[in-house]
């Protein structure tokens, strides 16, 4: 909800910023969220800052309220300042050029779908350890959560808000570097196998709700166990013993240990027991390690991509990573963090249906950027190596990001084309009046559109 002097300001910020003039580029000065599991150099190396020890997790580029990119206008160039915890600098935002002139920045068929807003938001993300297992919440989920902690008079920046805005969160990501995560329910068999033969009244209990149900309803009853169970008195003992148990059983798969005395199971996996034991060293007592057993295992190779729907249970587990995401910082947590956990919001939320982990359709026409075109309305991208003349997306508002080498873009015809070069690490807003781009040069490009 925004407060009158909230409102005033925008509007000064608004009235001060001319108009949108096709064709026309604006650098990004986006800002550098210090979360505790981020990385101590990939984003730093990205932006060519010094690593200073601390954790740098997520590059944004946008205009969610949160953290909004400034924008330079007309190409002209001004000193980055994001760097690891520190803000960007001064000045208009990229939601200020939104607001100053929606229909050229945006185009009429995105204002007429989307409203006022750039519908998504893209990040850089840096995962040196693992994020929480959490979910999005679905639109009307969203719309509910927002509203109710609104009448209930939640602060908006309160550690206890579940909901911070009506917005619901598809996200993907398209893997930089070697990527691991947790992404939607195994089969009900599946998990079952891999609970076979471990220790302790947790893991026994959601067994017995397999056994009784080998379904998604199942799937559920033993999900909303593991959840509700970091509440129990004896729940770090108990999973002491569990986690015991799966080494035991993975030093007997790898050679350098005895069998368990309770027998293994008909398929062991060595990479599903590895995960829960690191998630167990990184946060010991927490029942979302042993939830990993349940959810599929993912290894993306860079170029590789994951869709993350609505609703769907994950964790990012390591790596670094392109990710995009309608416009929204609703998390519902279900454990491994230290931030607020609401189970019942997040078990409202929940999808349990089993399946494999959700990809987005690839069309690759042979120019060297692929298109990743999740099943959404609110964003897709191309990414590639531009080696030659590209054409990018053609309308609608675009965020263009190098992540190495250069590239040049070009805008506009005659007296009314511009240009922009783009080094490793930096990034540009493309309004929607600027019509068709042509990429150049020689560097690795990611760009976020609206389909």
């Amino acid at each position: 909800m925004t407060s009158a002097a909230d409102e005033r300001s925008g509007k000064a910020s608004v009235d001060a910023l001319p108009a949108a003039r096709p064709p026309a580029f604006y650098r990004l000065e986006n800002t550098v969220q210090p979360y505790d599991w981020g990385s101590t150099s990939a984003i730093q190396d990205l932006l060519g800052v010094a690593p200073d020890g601390r954790p740098a997790a997520e590059l944004w580029m946008g205009a969610h309220p949160l953290a909004p990119s400034r924008v330079v206008p007309d190409g002209e160039r001004r000193p980055a300042e994001a760097r690891p915890g520190v803000p960007a600098a001064s000045g208009t935002t990229l939601a200020d050029l939104v607001r100053a002139d929606p229909v050229g920045v945006l185009g009429q068929r995105v204002l007429d779908q989307h409203g006022p807003r750039l519908p998504f938001l893209l990040k850089v993300l840096a995962a040196e350890r693992a994020l929480s297992l959490q979910v999005h919440p679905r639109p009307h989920l969203a719309r509910a959560g927002f509203n109710r902690e609104n009448r209930e008079g939640v602060a908006r920046d309160s550690p206890l808000r579940s909901f911070h805005d009506d917005q619901h969160k598809p996200e993907m990501v398209v893997a930089v570097t070697r990527f691991e995560g947790l992404s939607g329910f195994r089969r009900p068999t599946r998990i079952l196998e891999l609970l076979d033969g471990l220790d302790g009244d947790l893991v026994g209990r959601m067994r017995s709700a397999l056994l009784a149900s080998p379904t998604e309803a199942g799937v559920r009853a033993a999900f909303t166990l593991a959840l509700h169970a970091r509440s129990e008195p004896d729940v770090a003992a108990d999973l002491a013993r569990t986690v015991a148990s799966v080494r035991a059983r993975a030093e007997a798969a790898s050679g350098t240990g005895a069998a368990p005395a309770s027998g293994a199971p008909r398929r062991t996996s060595q990479r599903a027991d590895a995960t829960v034991l690191s998630l167990a060293d990184q946060h010991p007592g927490d029942p979302g390690a042993v939830v990993s057993l349940m959810l599929n295992r993912v290894t993306l190779a860079p170029g590789e991509s994951m869709f993350v729907p609505s609703g769907h249970v994950h964790a990012y587990l390591s790596g670094c990573a392109v990710e995009i995401m309608a416009s929204s910082d609703n998390v519902l947590r279900a454990g491994l963090t230290t931030k607020l956990v609401d189970v019942d919001a997040l078990l409202e939320c929940a999808t349990c249906t089993p399946g494999p982990a959700a990809r987005p359709r690839l069309v690759e026409d042979g120019s060297g950027l692929v298109t990743y075109r999740p099943p959404v309305a609110e964003f897709a991208l191309r990414a590639g190596r531009v080696t030659g003349p590209v054409a990018l997306p053609d309308a609608g508002p675009r965020v263009v990001l190098c992540l190495d080498g250069a590239v040049t873009l070009a805008g506009g015809s005659g007296a009314r084309s511009v240009e922009v070069r783009l080094a490793r690490g930096e990034s540009v807003f493309v309004p929607h009046g600027t019509g068709p781009v042509v990429a150049h040069g020689d560097g690795r490009t990611v760009v976020a559109y609206v389909p």
